[in-house]
């Protein structure tokens, strides 16, 4: 178990030298085509790993990996394991506060275990997963919900016309 103080150090970590992230995934093995990627990401120079490997220690999720720059990540990707460990930081994150509700918010609803992802919630879930293109000024972003829109479109499993009404009377 944490301790708050060890809570707030790690959040503080996480506000300067980590990532929290949601990512729609092109999956070719999915009948929506797309899967939504929760993650959170520490990074420290690999003479720091042994930081890392502690924060590893203490949340029990994710690995450990060195990179070639000479920097080291600790990852946890999946969305029970990125909901336990924010849902324990939010109450000390600040910088990423946002990223972390919205990140809660989106896990929140998606389908629990032995549901499956219907059409209609993939497509207004990948609306709210753009926002993280202005909370993390990501650049290099290309599987948005316009393609998962044109996906799902193009498979004839969203009615365009349908979608579009959908989505002027909620504006």
């Amino acid at each position: 178990m944490l301790k708050k103080e060890e809570l707030a150090y790690i959040a503080g970590f996480l506000d300067g030298d980590g990532c929290i992230m949601l990512q729609l995934v092109y999956r070719h093995d999915y009948v929506l085509g797309y899967q939504i990627r929760a993650s959170i990401v520490f990074y420290q120079k690999t003479q720091y790993r042994d930081f890392l490997v502690w924060l590893k220690s203490k949340f029990e999720f994710g690995y450990v990996r060195d990179r070639n720059d000479g920097m080291s990540e600790y990852t946890i990707v999946g969305s029970e394991p990125v909901k336990s460990v924010l849902t324990m930081l939010l109450p000390f994150i600040r910088l990423k506060e946002r990223q972390a509700k919205l990140t809660l918010e989106v896990i929140s609803k998606m389908p629990g275990s032995g549901r499956k992802m219907d059409v209609d919630n993939l497509y207004k879930l990948s609306l709210l997963v753009d926002k993280f293109l202005e909370l993390n000024y990501s650049k290099k972003r290309t599987n948005t919900s316009l393609k998962v829109r044109e996906f799902l479109i193009s498979h004839n499993l969203l009615n365009p016309v349908e979608t579009d009404s959908k989505e002027e009377t909620s504006n």
